[in-house]
């Protein structure tokens, strides 16, 4: 199997092979490249349907060319990764994840910022480590981090130190879920108040209902999963359990 970058030659297949609609496991099955590798060109050059292969391909001179390797502190090699892990395999994962992030619709700098939280061994990590970690401005890690606690999925608190952290455990998934049944009931609200305004025996109404009707469904699904999985999961396993919440009561 081929390893290195993508050659422009092999990116011109991508585009060829996204215009007639093939798979991205079919398209790297082709070129001898993981499927993996695919779909991170694809996502980070403009989705499968904006996929450019010569835009892609000036995009990533560019980045290599402004990509600077991080200082190692006191002048040292870095020491080798924890836990036998290696570091190509560490990397190429962050990519993918922060990838798959992004293709759901999370900004990139906050796909980068959660996935290292999510990949760190202490569970949390202060600015200051973000900033080195990802070679950004501290400006640019507290606007991603207002961003991931207005969405539920980042909490802070202090070390021992008193320095200011910034964590993800299981306790904000559960909280995110909450914070997502509560989002969905506010559109069942709205939709059934539109249905009264247009009219329920209106085209428009119509839709609104099945809208409201659609959602509903999910938010009581989606708030008895989170129950369960909070239950089920944890019991047993000697781990606090994340603190239910009233927005998930009937």
């Amino acid at each position: 199997m081929p390893g290195g970058r993508l050659t422009q030659q092999e990116r011109q297949q991508i585009a060829l092979g996204l215009a007639d609609g093939l798979a991205y496991a079919e398209i790297a099955r082709g070129l001898d490249r993981p499927t993996s590798t695919i779909t991170r060109e694809v996502m980070r050059n403009g989705g499968p349907t904006g996929y450019r292969a010569d835009l892609a391909h000036r995009a990533t001179e560019h980045r290599a060319h402004r990509r600077r390797p991080a200082a190692p502190r006191g002048g040292s090699e870095p020491g080798p990764l924890p836990h036998g892990r290696d570091a190509e395999a560490v990397r190429a994962y962050e990519e993918q994840f922060t990838t798959v992030l992004m293709g759901s619709g999370l900004p990139k700098m906050m796909s980068r910022v959660m996935v290292s939280l999510l990949v760190s061994d202490t569970g949390g990590m202060t600015a200051a480590e973000l900033v080195q970690r990802l070679q950004v401005s501290p400006a640019t890690i507290s606007k991603s981090i207002s961003f991931l606690e207005s969405q539920s999925l980042v909490r802070r608190e202090r070390d021992e130190r008193r320095r200011e952290r910034y964590v993800i455990d299981a306790d904000l998934w559960y909280q995110s879920m909450v914070a997502s049944v509560m989002s969905l009931r506010q559109q069942v609200e709205i939709a059934r108040e539109g249905v009264g305004v247009l009219g329920s025996g209106s085209p428009a109404g119509a839709r609104l209902e099945n809208v409201a009707r659609f959602l509903d469904f999910v938010s009581e699904s989606l708030a008895r999963a989170a129950e369960q999985a909070r239950d089920v999961l944890f019991e047993g396993t000697g781990t606090d359990a994340p603190k239910k919440q009233e927005p998930l009561g009937d």
